[in-house]
């Protein structure tokens, strides 16, 4: 549809990258029959309103007469294979029937209309042209068509005993959940020493000697005691992904030369150059909708949307498009990717609704859609390195949300303890398996990206008050890790849900809903964000979960 933002900013995309120096080499095809649904589109509309597009070669034909149309193709084509220039094919074409099966043509158009639609038929114009070229008279050409129409009746009757599906196992079958390599569902891992973490689960305290500057390049060699903050980590695990693959491609708005708004793809394109890692226009569905033909051309892209908000005015590439192309196809069309958010909020000093936002029910609610969340740093690439390992062999769409106020971070407690970085370590983590901080037995928290932080800060202060907790990182909001969920809390019977997301519309719903249907009879509680945009500077927290928020939770849940 030549009037949707999607084909707008496609043709834009097309003409900024050819004026840029890039070749294009894209053929658009425009089938113009004069209406949009059951409006009539304006007299030269569609020619109008392409006149300006100054970088399109622009051809046009009668759909009704196939010579046109193949003349009209091939000069557009040998001039785009040639120049490297995008180009548009306008067919004008016509419309049999209506737009849908529910939509009867007769109620806005004229007979007369019709009727001279039919005599546009693009079957009469391919007759006519046989005809005069001498392959054949009419009388074999109305005999041919009655023997094709014949032979589509007998087909159509084969296609009856065709199998159906009848299960619901059967529809949803492309949609299988990624399996772990390991049966972990129910199991409950304590973070071990060796990751930052003791096994009593307090973050280690450790200085951060020989981190550079935010966002250094790195290819997973180096020091192995290295101690990297969240984005470091994610920098030198895009780097050995890009590095041990040549299909992999990093891509979006500043990722390129100045290496991200946050300094997180900082180096990459120096190291591996424009083709691996580069910048794209300020349009998210562009980004989404390269991302989108990259994959299903054989390679692994690894887009960025700069702002959690900003995937939002895209978000029908990954809804509409990405998700459903293996389901609506049996799995004959794949379409692996990673996309990785900047998301939620917390940031320090800066934000605003378009730069702070905790919204994720679009994601969580698209079938099949892997979606991590990691919050410490010695999660970050081994759930990268899982995504990107699902993306390839199982064809999968993974959303990889990166908490923007945890990027810098090197501290948990106290300046200097360095709680907040971790060494390197890129062994995949299974998808759906959460993680567990401390074996405390009075109080199961349950959360999640920033929520940790804050859980693990709230854990040591209700520690202090003889209050033993244990904290389950989920990690994973798509496939939630229920078994792991349904254990442990269990272990205590009491469960804080510590939600960064909003309290409609939330997380926190669906990890209640789990409990629930989970056979959980224990004591349940959750603090949220409030149902509000966030807003300016310190007015944010007002309305996001606090540290204190999550002790005086935990002092009523414990009371009941």
């Amino acid at each position: 549809s030549l009037n949707h933002s999607t084909a707008q900013g496609a043709i834009n995309w097309a003409g900024h990258s050819y004026r840029n120096g890039l070749r294009v080499p894209v053929m658009f095809v425009c089938e113009d029959n004069g209406l949009g649904l059951s409006v009539p589109t304006p007299d030269d509309w569609v020619s109008a309103s392409l006149a300006g597009r100054a970088e399109l070669a622009l051809r046009s034909a009668d759909g009704a007469d196939p010579v046109d149309v193949w003349r009209a193709t091939l000069d557009l084509a040998d001039e785009i294979r040639s120049t490297g220039r995008p180009g548009l094919l306008h067919l004008s074409t016509v419309r049999f029937l209506g737009h849908a099966g529910t939509d009867v043509e007769t109620a806005y158009r004229t007979a007369d209309d019709i009727a001279k639609d039919r005599e546009r038929d693009p079957l009469i114009g391919a007759a006519r042209c046989a005809v005069a070229a001498g392959v054949c008279d009419p009388d074999e050409v109305a005999s041919w068509f009655l023997d094709q129409r014949a032979t589509i009746r007998d087909a159509c009757f084969e296609l009856l005993d065709e199998p159906e599906l009848l299960t619901a196992d059967e529809v949803m079958a492309p949609l299988a959940a990624p399996q772990p390599t390991r049966a972990q569902q129910n199991q409950t891992p304590v973070l071990e020493a060796s990751t930052g973490v003791s096994a009593g689960g307090t973050l280690q305290n450790g200085g951060v000697a020989g981190v550079g500057g935010a966002g250094g390049v790195g290819t997973g060699a180096g020091d192995a005691g290295e101690r990297l903050t969240f984005a470091q980590t994610v920098n030198r695990a895009l780097a050995d992904a890009i590095e041990s693959s040549h299909d992999v491609m990093v891509f979006g708005e500043d990722v390129g030369r100045k290496g991200g708004a946050y300094g997180v793809t900082r180096g990459l394109q120096k190291s591996f150059g424009v083709d691996r890692v580069f910048d794209t226009l300020l349009d998210e569905q562009s980004i989404l909708g390269l991302a989108l033909g990259a994959a299903l051309n054989g390679r692994l892209p690894i887009p960025e949307i700069q702002y959690l908000a900003y995937f939002h005015n895209a978000e029908d590439q990954l809804r509409g498009e990405a998700a459903t192309q293996a389901f609506f196809s049996q799995r004959q069309y794949l379409n692996p990717m990673v996309i990785r958010i900047a998301a939620y909020g917390y940031q320090k000093g800066f934000g605003g609704h378009f730069h702070n936002d905790n919204s994720i029910g679009v994601l969580r609610d698209v079938p099949g859609v892997v979606i991590a969340s990691p919050g410490h740093p010695s999660d970050a690439a081994g759930m990268l390195a899982s995504c990107i390992g699902h993306a390839r062999n199982d064809g999968a769409v993974c959303v990889f949300l990166e908490p923007i106020a945890r990027y810098h971070d090197a501290d948990l407690h106290e300046a200097g303890d360095g709680g907040w970085t971790a060494p390197y370590d890129p062994a995949p983590i299974d998808v759906g398996v959460g993680r567990v901080h401390g074996d405390g037995t009075d109080l199961t928290i349950v959360t999640w990206a920033n929520g940790l932080h804050l859980s693990l800060r709230a854990q040591r202060e209700l520690a202090a008050e003889g209050v033993s907790s244990r904290v389950l990182d989920l990690r994973w909001l798509a496939p939630l890790p229920v078994g792991q969920l349904l254990a442990e809390s269990g272990l205590t019977g009491r469960v804080l849900i510590v939600d960064e997301t909003r309290r409609t519309g939330g997380v926190s719903e669906g990890i209640i809903a789990e409990l629930v249907d989970g056979g959980f009879d224990g004591s349940i509680r959750r603090v949220t964000a409030l149902d509000s945009f966030v807003p300016l500077g310190a007015a944010a927290n007002l309305v996001l979960v606090g540290v204190d928020d999550v002790i005086d939770a935990a002092h009523q849940l414990l009371a009941t």
